[in-house]
């Protein structure tokens, strides 16, 4: 009897402090959401211009890096005509958006839009689109926090979340793409195809947000194809197959329903998100391995300019494709040893591949790559490195910027960039091996249970 007491007390403990952590968690991240919007506000406020734009955003953006692409976007984009948006716009010969078009795909550009309502200014505009992200990212600590534990804190509390939290509109994608692990690995009580196709419609809003979590559908559906975890269907019966066609469907499902009635109500305005970004070139405020690597190894004058953007549009995407094929190929060879398919290690391991050899490689991605440092079991000293060269990337970009509109000598910050760029480059390499191996965080090995002989005399594992 008394033991039967302390196997509940010792329960209801554990349950009372995962219960502290998750509070705790999401308390800190929303002071620290606090503390980024007050960073970004700094950039905002009156006084005005006649269109909403508060005067001190062109003067202190870069030299008190406040800069946010939210308050950017006020103008430019009919944002502040407050104009539906992608139903009447388009993009015109020289890639120039008009008419409510925007470079986001749709979701985003409905929370754009709904950020911009009741609001007169840009400073406005930021305080309300603050206030509709927050929750999003309240709601990864929490899932971070029940599923990895203390490092959930690295989300909650951490530099990114201070810098780019507001920065563009990355919260809402990035908790879709934890709800789908979220649901995968804690609602264990549904089947594993159940699962799988719940993830994968979260996966497909997130491709409506921001396209990224749609590259984490494959490794999904090869989980759900090979059966998950140990145990969680009958192995002797073969491969899933219909399980992994109905993952896959409700992926693509979603996509075509969230996407067709803006397709239909106005496609010049919806394609033009594509269009945007199809042309948009590898230059200084890419932060790319291209400009930075590449781009030297040609001349100075148009031609040579127009040669190195179509070699990046060439090798860019073929680079991209072969990273996925390899992290693909490495999940198998970890099925064929341990039995299960690595698909959130094979997700990360994508993206890092994704990081490195995109034309573009914004600052605020790292929120994208955050949750996977907190949800796998990667060395401290690892993720420590790559904050490093992501803050220099982060704050030193902008005084660049500033350095280079000032004119004052811009060697420092320009090292300060590089080191950056190439420092996150080369992590984002290492990180690419390292996610395909590591168990995940809070995982608990359990041991086997013993199984008796015929005769019931040998215990058999």
């Amino acid at each position: 009897m008394s033991t039967g007491f302390a196997a509940s007390d010792l329960f209801a403990g554990r349950v009372r402090r995962r219960v502290a952590l998750t509070a705790v968690v999401v308390l800190l991240c929303g002071l620290t959401l606090a503390l980024a919007y007050m960073n970004k506000a700094r950039c905002a406020g009156p006084p005005f211009n006649a269109d909403g734009r508060s005067t001190v955003f062109d003067i202190a953006k870069d030299s008190d890096v406040c800069y946010s692409d939210i308050q950017f976007l006020w103008l430019g984009r009919d944002i502040n005509e407050h104009v539906f948006p992608y139903v009447g716009g388009g993009i015109t010969d020289d890639g120039a958006l008009v008419g409510g078009a925007v470079e986001y795909p749709v979701l985003s550009g409905v929370l754009m839009w709904l950020g911009a309502v009741g609001a007169d200014n840009d400073a406005e505009f930021l305080q309300h689109s603050a206030l509709l992200l927050a929750p999003f990212a309240l709601l990864t600590a929490w899932m971070l926090a029940r599923l990895a534990g203390p490092a959930a804190l690295l989300w909650a509390a951490g530099p990114p979340l201070v810098l780019y939290a507001f920065h563009n509109w990355e919260l809402p994608v990035v908790c879709t793409a934890v709800a789908a692990v979220y649901v995968m690995r804690q609602s264990t009580r549904y089947a594993l195809r159940t699962r799988g196709i719940v993830a994968a419609v979260l996966l497909g809003l997130g491709f409506c947000l921001k396209l990224y979590p749609g590259i984490f559908l494959l490794p999904l559906v090869a989980y759900v194809l090979t059966g998950g975890v140990e145990g969680e269907r009958d192995r002797s019966r073969g491969l899933d197959v219909r399980g992994a066609l109905l993952t896959a469907g409700a992926a693509i499902g979603t996509v075509v329903a969230v996407n067709l009635p803006f397709a239909l109500a106005g496609y010049e305005g919806w394609r033009a998100s594509f269009t945007f970004q199809q042309l948009r070139q590898a230059d200084i405020t890419t932060n790319s391995i291209w400009y930075w690597g590449l781009r030297p190894m040609f001349g100075q004058d148009a031609q040579a300019e127009a040669a190195f953007q179509q070699v990046v549009s060439i090798a860019s995407p073929l680079l991209v494709i072969a990273a996925f094929a390899l992290a693909m190929w490495l999940g198998g060879k970890r099925y064929l040893s341990t039995g299960v398919f690595p698909w959130v290690g094979v997700s990360g391991a994508m993206l890092c591949g994704f990081l490195v050899f995109h034309k573009v490689h914004s600052p605020q991605y790292t929120l994208w790559l955050v949750p996977f440092l907190v949800l796998l079991q990667v060395p401290w000293w690892l993720i420590g490195s790559y904050l490093v060269a992501d803050a220099a990337i982060g704050i030193g970009v902008f005084r660049y910027f500033y350095s280079m509109g000032s004119g004052t000598s811009v060697d420092l910050m320009e090292n300060i960039v590089q080191f950056g760029v190439w420092g996150r480059a080369g992590l984002l390499v290492v990180l690419f091996v390292v996610f395909l191996w590591p168990l995940p965080r809070g995982y608990r090995r359990v041991p086997p249970v013993p199984r008796w002989d015929r005769d019931g005399l040998i215990p058999v594992v």
